[in-house]
């Protein structure tokens, strides 16, 4: 019976790592969720084109905006900084970042070789359950084209894409191409709000996931690269006559 004394202890002190961990734990995860709704907030302006090319972001501004310090801010601005979206410049600070006509072309022909390859490869493995996703977002994008919800855009956009990629089973190639098209949403975005390009996205969208559908790998990744191409063209042929608006609208500005 003596023996049995020593539990209380025994229980009283099992007890303290169970109240322990959860008290650590609590700063970093809410500290990682208001980052990580800062990163988001961001990204949306400026895919969105709130904030255009070259813009500023001055950080106290952005903290003032959205109700944060500017620790956030200052842990968002590098994440973007590695997506591509943001720069950093030794006398303005954090800006948009600018993409020039070339880099544009560069980088929609990257994707269209890494895409077409991609899907090449995943739709041997594609099961009726990713096909009927692919189905499923896509009509959820034809929904936001026609109505016009271009927040929606980019999101499901790549939804589509990677849904048709999951199965080649490629984790590293995935990443890359995510950030490809984090780096060319914006500019899609803006020119399809702006030049009413919904019927060649939807039609060519259904075309890549009719071939999938049917197994026809070759006919997919070659509409795959010619979607991604084309697009590429169009957003430049678009942007050529855009940024030359701008820079008339700004010297008419400076003689006004």
């Amino acid at each position: 019976m003596p023996r049995r004394k020593p539990a209380a202890p025994s229980r009283a002190r099992a007890a303290a790592p169970d109240t322990a961990p959860p008290a650590r734990n609590i700063l970093p995860i809410r500290r990682q969720t208001l980052s990580g709704m800062t990163v988001d907030a961001l990204r949306e302006r400026i895919l969105h084109g709130d904030y255009p090319e070259g813009e500023p972001l001055r950080q106290d501004a952005i903290a003032e905006e959205l109700g944060v310090s500017r620790i956030p801010v200052r842990e968002a601005l590098r994440q973007l900084e590695a997506e591509g979206l943001v720069t950093f410049s030794p006398h303005r600070g954090a800006v948009v970042s600018t993409m020039s006509l070339q880099e544009i072309l560069e980088l929609f022909e990257l994707r269209a070789e890494i895409e077409s390859d991609l899907v090449r490869r995943a739709i041997p493995h594609m099961s009726a359950e990713d096909r009927n996703r692919a189905k499923d977002i896509l009509a959820a994008y034809e929904i936001a084209l026609r109505t016009g919800e271009v927040s929606k855009w980019g999101e499901l956009n790549w939804q589509f894409h990677s849904t048709l990629y999951a199965p080649a089973g490629r984790a590293f190639t995935m990443a890359m191409v995510s950030k490809l098209h984090q780096q060319s949403d914006r500019y899609l975005r803006m020119q399809l709000a702006l030049t009413h390009g919904e019927s060649r996205a939807k039609d060519e969208h259904r075309a890549i996931a009719n071939a999938a559908r049917k197994g026809d790998t070759k006919a997919a990744a070659k509409l795959m690269r010619e979607h991604i191409l084309g697009a590429g063209r169009a957003l430049v042929e678009f942007l050529v006559e855009h940024r030359n608006q701008q820079q008339t609208r700004k010297r008419t500005q400076r003689t006004s």
